[in-house]
């Protein structure tokens, strides 16, 4: 699995690529290597054992969850997460680019911040196998989304508001707190046709991941979450 790994500045200077420009911060310089687009093709490889779309979604959220403890910083996964998940390479650059990660050979399996910390990001979290496991969406999820409310679903029921990009109209929809971010791409699914793999939710400008609560999300009564839908 992938990982971080800080490197002192000697370590990292072996590792360098010709020509290679120098990154600062506020009490040093470390060279990390010439820095490259990030490439258009996507990774290819194979599962050991044939997936689907959300065995691999759960894969994916436990390493975000829980690489930042083993070091690293936690604003660089966020940054690298995001840019791992669009399928805009123009907005995944631009991601990269804000965040100040060098991709030394254009791929984000191998990125190092500003500060010469090394991220190892694992080929699963970029791509998907070419074995994967593609089940019917649509057959999966019938009826009105209040019906697919799960059980688990607690906290205080509140108003928020639903723009989807296809339509930019915004739908008012009964969440609770507790609800996550999943549920709600399984709601939204129901109610408009729109597989939950073709959704990306955000709130004031932040992508939000399936596992977060409307709670954590911090989304106020009234206030719209917006929902790009990728094109197919």
């Amino acid at each position: 699995m992938g990982g971080c790994v800080s490197r002192s500045r000697s370590d990292v200077s072996t590792r360098t690529l010709s020509p290679s420009h120098q990154v600062s911060n506020a009490s040093d310089n470390v060279t990390i290597g010439k820095n490259k687009p990030i490439s258009s093709e996507k990774p290819k490889w194979k599962s050991e054992t044939p997936i689907t779309i959300g065995q691999l979604r759960s894969k994916r959220d436990e390493y975000w969850e829980t690489q930042p403890a083993f070091g690293g910083r936690v604003e660089i996964y966020d940054a690298l997460r995001a840019a791992c998940e669009t399928d805009d390479i123009t907005l995944a650059q631009a991601i990269v680019n804000g965040a100040n990660i060098t991709l030394p050979s254009g791929s984000l399996t191998d990125a190092y911040d500003e500060l010469g910390n090394h991220y190892t990001i694992p080929i699963y979290c970029i791509s998907l196998p070419t074995n994967i496991i593609n089940l019917d969406e649509n057959s999966s999820t019938s009826g009105s989304s209040k019906e697919i409310i799960t059980e688990q679903a607690s906290g205080e029921e509140i108003i928020i508001k639903i723009r989807l990009s296809t339509t930019n109209k915004d739908v008012k929809m009964s969440v609770r707190t507790g609800e996550t971010i999943g549920a709600i791409k399984r709601r939204i699914h129901a109610d408009f046709g729109v597989a939950p793999s073709k959704q990306r939710c955000f709130y004031s400008g932040k992508l939000l991941y399936d596992k977060l609560t409307i709670e954590e999300t911090k989304i106020s009564k009234g206030f719209v979450m917006q929902v790009i839908v990728s094109e197919p």
